[in-house]
């Protein structure tokens, strides 16, 4: 028998999605706040913070940083997530008046979405809206509203798989000043397993396919708890784009071994 993880997985790699709500939706808009048995409420508000820090010296001088604010709001009729992450490069290379220091990566996300829920706190109404700005991408920046269905398929003790997919718009402006904006459909997949009482499975993904650029994302990571609010994180990061410069590649990726810690 197909079990709940092999069923996310295989869901993982079948695209697009395709979304429907039922003829209640709308009425659920004005149904009253839904309120969780007794016993299953949520924290109303954790956060955590991750870091990175690798630091190389010698014949090759080289620092990274990357860090990362994570936060989940659940409310009776609301469930936000807030993501701030940044990462910064810095190599020293050969001039003409001897070593010099300088930025070879330097990247800023921002990300937010509520999701509002309907009489079946499963099914939600979502709003989505982020910014990136990366400096060697060859975008001056990057931002996305989108809004549309978002499901909560299942969260067990063991696993949980949620999708949101809608319409939405897309403000792209290159280094060379050309503006790419334009309407884009916006999916996104996450799912989450706990393997143990100490380590965590997660596997994000989100596309926004438009005429000018598709800007797709995945974060893969592996957690595991070292104390009660501490971890360790193994996580791979790709970020790709249909439509760059020649002389840019159309995938990057990131691998990194961070610490993060829980706030809340």
């Amino acid at each position: 028998m197909i079990n709940k993880t092999s069923l996310a997985l295989a869901l993982l790699l079948a695209t697009p999605l395709v979304a429907h709500a039922n003829a209640d939706a709308l009425d659920a808009l004005f149904s009253p706040d839904y309120m969780p048995p007794d016993g299953e409420a949520e924290k109303p508000f954790s956060m955590d913070g991750e870091f990175g820090l690798i630091v190389t010296t010698g014949n090759t001088e080289t620092s990274s940083v990357k860090g990362a604010v994570n936060a989940h709001q659940e409310l009776s009729r609301w469930s936000n997530d807030y993501v701030v992450e940044a990462l910064v490069k810095k190599d020293e290379v050969e001039t003409d008046d001897g070593k010099e220091s300088k930025t070879s990566a330097q990247k800023v996300f921002l990300s937010g979405q509520g999701n509002y829920k309907l009489t079946n706190p499963d099914h939600r109404l979502f709003a989505f809206a982020s910014y990136e700005d990366d400096r060697f991408s060859g975008f001056d920046y990057q931002s996305t509203v989108a809004a549309g269905w978002a499901q909560q398929l299942w969260n067990d003790e063991a696993t949980s798989f949620s999708y949101s997919i809608g319409p939405g718009y897309s403000f792209v402006e290159k280094d060379d000043g050309e503006s790419l904006n334009g309407a884009i459909v916006r999916g996104a997949l996450d799912f989450k397993w706990r393997i143990s009482d100490n380590a965590n499975f997660r596997q994000a993904i989100s596309t926004e396919v438009g005429s000018h650029n598709t800007k797709s994302k995945s974060e893969t990571s592996v957690s595991a708890k070292i104390n009660g609010s501490l971890a360790m994180k193994l996580s791979l990061l790709l970020n790709h784009n249909s439509d760059v410069d020649a002389d840019k590649e159309n995938l990057d990726t990131q691998t990194a071994v961070t610490l993060v810690y829980t706030f809340f």
